[in-house]
C-alpha cells in the first residue's frame, strides 16, 4: 500500500469516528469514505461493518417522520451510490451496492407544466426494503414501493419497478425475472 493509499485510510477512518455520533445510530467497524454527502444524518441508521464508499450519498431531503428512515444492515457495501427517502429505506445485512445505484421511496410530481419540477410536491412515498445477501448490478435503479427479495440478483442497468422475489435474478428496464438462483449442490 503506498503512503497516499494510507494517508486516505487514515483520513477515512478519522472522518467516520467524527461523524458518527451525528447519525441515528453508526455500528462498530463501519466506514465512510471520502467524498460524502449526506442530509440529515440523524434519522440514518448504519448497521456494524458497512463501508459506505467515495462519492456516495445518503439523503433524508424532508423530516416527515420522527424515526430512522434510512436503515443500512450489518456487513453493507456501497460504491457511489445514492439512496435517498423521507419515509423509509431498509437494506439488509450483506447486501452489495454496486457503482452507480440509486434508491428512492418517492417521486418528483410533475403534473403542473406551470410549476417547475423541484417546486411540485412528492409523489408515490412508498417504503423501499432490499432483502439479506441481494447483489445490485452497476446503475440499477430501485422505485418506490419496491420490495427486493433475500438474495436476489438484479443486473447492470436495471430498472426495479415492481418487486422481485428472493433468489431470482432480475434484469432490464423495467426489471423482469429471468430465473431462480438454486442452492449449490
Amino acid at each position: 500500500m503506498t503512503a497516499f493509499q494510507q494517508a486516505q485510510r487514515v483520513r477515512d477512518a478519522l472522518f467516520s469516528a467524527f461523524v458518527a455520533r451525528g447519525f441515528a445510530s453508526f455500528g462498530a467497524g463501519s466506514r465512510i469514505l471520502l467524498p460524502f454527502r449526506t442530509g440529515n444524518p440523524h434519522l440514518i441508521e448504519i448497521g456494524r461493518s458497512v463501508l459506505v464508499g467515495p462519492s456516495s450519498w445518503l439523503m433524508v431531503p424532508r423530516v416527515d417522520e420522527g424515526t430512522p428512515v434510512i436503515h443500512l444492515g450489518d456487513r453493507v457495501r456501497m460504491n457511489q451510490t445514492s439512496i435517498t427517502a423521507v419515509r423509509e429505506v431498509t437494506i439488509g445485512d450483506a447486501v452489495d451496492l454496486a457503482r452507480g445505484v440509486y434508491i428512492s421511496d418517492h417521486m418528483h410530481g410533475f403534473d403542473d407544466v406551470g410549476v417547475p419540477i423541484r417546486d411540485q410536491p412528492l409523489v408515490r412515498v412508498a417504503p423501499v426494503r432490499i432483502g439479506a445477501g441481494a447483489w445490485l448490478g452497476q446503475n440499477v435503479v430501485v422505485m418506490p414501493g419496491v420490495t427486493i427479495g433475500e438474495g436476489a440478483v438484479i443486473g447492470a442497468n436495471s430498472v426495479v419497478t415492481r418487486d422481485v422475489p428472493a433468489h431470482t435474478v432480475a434484469v432490464g428496464a423495467p426489471a423482469r425475472v429471468l430465473r431462480e438462483v438454486r442452492a449449490a449442490s
